[in-house]
């Protein structure tokens, strides 16, 4: 019987992916902790729980009519960003798949009428870089598949779809981690004040002091472990446009249980701003 031995709520900003000093001049001579926060995530959470397989929920892929998992018996190529190629460009990248895991989790849907699932594995299927981004920092030998954010998903279907997961996990032999790979609140800044803001500090980069209060009261829930709070806060939360529509995270709670989930986050390095969205990286052991 399989087992979800491990969950992350992770930010995979383009800044982790730049050269140090690039990554110092936009933050006024300082590092971004993100950067460390997540080779520690790596090193002290992801690695000794022993995953054979990495699920990212990728905030980057939207999909329209149904939520997509990858089916690839193997991704590998170059990734070149279509929203910022001069920064990420050409990154090689070889990802072995986990085909089994991701057509059991779309048979979960198979016979329903509230939900729809389809395993993909067409070579020519893009990559992104919520997926992408995570790679140098997380991977080890683990298999990993990427999900969809279904864009007209609501709420209780990114719940569903976590679920799901949790039950196909459950039918197989496999450890399991799952990445909600995004931000918090996730407005950016307009293009001509957008230079002036490319700091961490959030009390001077966040978008606004009210989505700043709304990621610092979601980030206190999770460290108590009060996914219950969080949800019910979720139409609040949802005023200040966290990215993806929060399903990254909704997936993942899913997987752990929805409301009755009180795995408590684990922070590693700080709640930071990236361009005016809210960023954070929080680890959650089942």
């Amino acid at each position: 019987m399989g087992a979800i031995v491990g969950a992350g709520l992770i930010s995979h900003v383009p800044t982790l992916v730049l050269p140090e000093e690039i990554r110092r001049y936009l933050n006024d001579g300082e590092d971004t902790t993100l950067y460390q926060g997540l080779h520690d995530l790596g090193a002290q959470r992801l690695r000794p729980v022993g995953a054979e397989t990495v699920v990212v929920v990728d905030t980057h892929w939207f999909t329209t009519v149904e939520h997509i998992v990858t089916s690839h018996d193997r991704r590998g190529g170059l990734f070149t960003s279509e929203e910022l190629p001069r920064g990420m460009c050409q990154v090689p990248y070889d990802m072995p798949g986990d085909r089994e895991l991701a057509e059991a989790w779309a048979a979960q849907a198979v016979g329903r009428d509230d939900t729809w699932i389809t395993a993909i594995d067409d070579p020519h299927l893009p990559v992104h870089y919520p997926t992408i981004n995570l790679l140098p920092f997380l991977q080890g030998d683990e298999a990993w598949v990427s999900a969809s954010i279904c864009q007209t998903a609501e709420p209780d279907d990114f719940l569903l779809f976590g679920e799901l997961l949790a039950q196909a996990v459950a039918n197989l032999d496999r450890r399991v981690v799952v990445l909600a790979s995004g931000g918090l609140s996730h407005r950016f800044w307009p293009l001509r004040q957008f230079r002036d803001h490319e700091g961490a500090d959030p009390a001077r980069h966040l978008r606004t002091p009210e989505a700043r209060a709304a990621d610092e009261y979601v980030i206190g829930c999770l460290a108590k472990g009060d996914h219950a709070g969080v949800l019910e806060y979720l139409p609040e939360f949802s005023t200040h446009a966290p990215e993806g529509f929060f399903g990254h995270y909704l997936t993942m709670v899913g997987a752990l249980g929805g409301a009755a989930c009180t795995a408590a986050g684990e922070q590693f390095g700080q709640y930071e701003a990236v361009a005016g969205t809210g960023q954070v990286h929080l680890w959650f052991s089942p």
